[in-house]
């Protein structure tokens, strides 16, 4: 794609840097995904019912901030931009609210439970304080649409490679650095992990542009862009697919230590050099993503995004149900499933991202008006509505089910455990797949609205 003032061709280096944003953010936001449903039931001793409930509330509240945090950064006015500075500021504080998280104080029971709520509840905040800016950058970084296509791939090829080196590494760290102390060791563990995504987050600031800005003498008007919102269909479709995929996500991702450790009986052996069983499938399903990721552009340049999604989403529900007729002996078939499943799932992410950004171009088409902080905000409180659905399904589910932490689990307990981690995700990645059906934007829309919006930049930049 040639380079003009309008459409400049982004280097390696800000991909790359725009990428390892999402880095930064997974070093957390995975791991407390992955692990902290485990940690709270099995290391910190809360009830699954009582998870099923803080992650409800919490979730909830932090969702509801998510629209005010982005109407705050489209009114950010800064040298260095509206969305880039967030990372400078808040990538501290945020680091050292997910060190906390870990702590494992000595409480009693009630104290325990109110020291989840609200460390929890502060850490969510801080998440939502850095990557509702940070996801904002890809509608303004480049006014191209395939080119953040091209950002939408870096940006989940390096969240996904912090997936894998969490899936790595998380397991052999805890036990390594805790000496047979899990407690101990999740602690030590996510102040590696914090450190390392503060890092990150600084070098993101750095390396990155904001290039695209409102139409000159934009006014905001909180109440108008929500009514605006509202009546962008594109986004409005995607509003509901978010909730729909990050339920799956936060289902799965719940019950996946819990599916190894009591159906598979992962007891923490390595079989395949220091890795055991529960490592090497989320290793080799992360490896799956991210080479899934990387054809993300080959994918696009052949289906519209609207059809490649719906395909993917029906293929990877598929590979999912698959799972539940998998005995707990055939640990290798489930990795190949999976690794079927994954790979399959890479490209969506990257997609829909690229798809949000286009709903902010079209929004500024439509009604003369860009959004895009609200946009990316009103996003991710989709994004959080699904994993608050997720996180309250798995603990209320197994709770209903009978399940108890750290026992032997009865016939019913262990159906409930199969039943979150396979055909329940299968049956939300379905349900999102027919809510994609309803995306009005096809290509050739979104070609012609990122041509008439390059005319009408360069109008006001000659006015």
């Amino acid at each position: 794609m040639p380079t003009t003032p309008d459409r400049p061709h982004l280097s390696t280096l800000e991909k790359l840097g725009y990428g390892l944003g999402d880095t930064a953010s997974n070093f957390i936001f995975h791991t407390c995904n992955v692990f902290l449903f485990y940690y709270y039931t099995d290391v910190f001793g809360l009830a699954a019912g009582a998870v099923g409930t803080l992650f409800l509330v919490t979730r909830l509240v932090d969702a509801l901030v998510d629209p005010l945090v982005g109407a705050l950064a489209d009114r950010t006015q800064t040298r260095w931009g509206k969305y880039r500075p967030y990372l400078l500021w808040c990538a501290i504080p945020f680091g050292v609210l997910a060190y906390i998280l870990f702590a494992n104080p000595a409480l009693t029971p009630s104290g325990k439970l109110t020291f989840a709520y609200v460390t929890y509840m502060l850490m969510t905040l801080g998440y939502t304080a850095i990557n509702i800016p940070y996801s904002a950058l890809m509608g303004v970084i480049t006014p191209s649409s395939q080119e953040r296509t091209v950002l939408s791939s870096w940006r989940f090829a390096c969240a996904f490679t912090g997936q894998l080196l969490i899936g790595f590494s998380a397991r052999p760290l805890v036990a390594t650095l805790g000496h047979g102390n899990e407690a101990e060791g999740f602690r030590a563990t996510m102040a590696i992990f914090a450190a390392v995504a503060v890092g990150l987050f600084f070098f993101c600031f750095a390396t990155v542009r904001e290039r695209v800005h409102p139409p000159a003498g934009q006014r905001g008007n909180l109440r108008r862009e929500l009514g605006q919102l509202a009546r962008n269909r594109p986004w409005v479709v995607l509003f509901f697919a978010g909730i729909f995929t990050l339920a799956n996500v936060a289902v799965k991702g719940a019950v996946t230590v819990h599916y190894f450790k009591y159906f598979v009986q992962d007891r923490g052996q390595p079989v395949l050099f220091f890795l055991d069983r529960t490592t090497i499938f989320m290793t080799s399903g992360t490896i799956a993503l991210i080479a899934g990721v990387c054809c993300t552009k080959w994918f696009a340049a052949r289906w519209g995004k609207r059809e490649l999604m719906i395909t993917l989403k029906l293929l990877n529900a598929a590979s999912t149900i698959a799972l539940f007729f998998i005995p707990p002996d055939q640990f290798w078939l489930m990795v190949a499933v999976n690794v079927v499943g994954t790979f399959i799932a890479g490209p969506t992410p990257a997609l829909v991202w690229a798809m949000y950004a286009d709903t902010a171009d079209y929004g500024q088409w439509k009604f003369g008006h860009r959004s895009t902080g609200l946009i990316f905000s009103a996003a991710q409180f989709a994004q959080k509505m699904g994993l608050t659905i997720g996180g309250f399904l798995a603990g209320w589910l197994l709770s209903w089910m009978g399940f108890v932490a750290n026992q032997q689990q009865s016939d019913t307990s262990l159906l409930g455990v199969r039943i979150l981690f396979t055909a329940v995700p299968a049956g939300i990645a379905t349900l999102s797949a027919l809510t994609i059906l309803f995306y009005p934007l096809k290509e050739s829309e979104v070609a012609r609205m990122e041509k008439e919006l390059a005319e009408h930049r360069a109008t006001e930049a000659t006015a």
